[in-house]
């Protein structure tokens, strides 16, 4: 099941790539397996990352805490940000960092989950809303050019129905006490036959159009400025 984020994900990072003016430097932060690397064929790519989870991971260019990148300041055109807050501790620290090595000028795309499972545990801490954004990126010196949903309500719903029939429990005894453990089974049973195919349908549904007219995204995506010196 490919979820409708990972489609939103690419959507975005390839047409602020577009952006970008052939031939400028930018750094992927918090770069992992490199998956947008593609969209910046037209650029120098460079890659920072602290490469400690047990995860793959592409050769970074730096292998360092994104609150101490080892580069002059001013050495990037465009920063890619993507999926990494929530594994900062000190995640103010390393927006002023990006801050630092971003030319006057310069663009920063950025993403986050405002609702999502624990993962790349322990290195797991926050989740942001669309005020935290704007604190934050205040906060480091940056100007927010555009803040939107990434996803639409349906890949929200899509998503939580999902992982909802990864996660109920299958056994009466975990369900309730008694005959309500028995009555809750087949509730529980019809979900997780169900949920799989209605949350693939929502998905599909949300990589159509964005409905954002009531509820909440899984995460926000936002396009932040360094102000010109």
């Amino acid at each position: 099941m490919r979820n409708s984020s990972r489609t939103w994900l690419d959507r975005e990072n390839e047409a602020f790539a577009a952006g970008v003016a052939p031939g400028s430097l930018v750094l992927d932060a918090g770069a992992g397996d490199q998956i947008y690397k593609k969209f910046f064929a037209h650029c120098t790519y460079e890659a920072a990352d602290f490469e400690k989870v047990d995860k793959p991971y592409a050769r970074s260019t730096y292998v360092c805490d994104l609150a101490a990148i080892p580069v002059e300041d001013a050495r990037f055109d465009a920063i890619a940000f993507n999926q990494v807050m929530e594994h900062l501790p000190r995640p103010l620290d390393a927006l002023t960092e990006l801050n630092r090595v971003l030319k006057p000028g310069g663009t920063m795309i950025c993403t986050a989950p405002l609702q999502f499972e624990e993962h790349e545990q322990p290195y797991d801490f926050y989740r942001y809303t669309q005020f935290g954004w704007r604190h934050l990126l205040g906060a480091a010196g940056f100007e927010i050019e555009r803040l939107d949903w990434m996803e639409g309500l349906f890949g929200s719903i899509g998503y939580q129905l999902e992982t909802a029939a990864k996660n109920l429990p299958s056994q009466p005894g975990r369900i309730a006490p008694g005959l309500l453990g028995w009555v809750g089974l087949a509730a529980v049973l019809f979900a997780k036959l169900s949920f799989p195919p209605l949350a693939n349908l929502f998905y599909r549904i949300d990589e159509t159009q964005r409905f954002t007219g009531r509820g909440n995204p899984k995460n926000y995506v936002v396009i932040a400025r360094k102000p010109p010196a």
